[in-house]
């Protein structure tokens, strides 16, 4: 399993991310790390996050979609050290 990092701007005033959220939580491992950026466990590639998540999202949203090598490092994420840890 890969883990890949997801990054969006929701554009639009007012937008529900509850269809968004509910996308990136389908995923086996998911971790909520900062108020726009997620990160997930799973076997799917890049372009296939990113087709399964633009589906839930406005022509004018911004995404990225990216896999991760490598160490990380972070400070006060919204998930907690623990949950992000099950996704790297």
């Amino acid at each position: 399993m890969s883990s890949i990092i997801i990054e969006y701007d929701l554009r639009q005033p007012g937008r529900d991310y509850d269809a968004l959220y509910n996308a990136i939580k389908s995923y086996e491992a998911w971790a909520h790390v900062t108020e726009s950026t997620w990160l997930i466990k799973t076997e799917d590639s890049c372009v296939q996050v990113r087709d399964a998540l633009k589906q839930k999202m406005d022509t004018n949203d911004r995404l990225f979609v990216g896999k991760l090598t490598g160490e990380a490092a972070w400070k006060n994420v919204i998930c907690g050290s623990d949950k992000l840890k099950e996704c790297l």
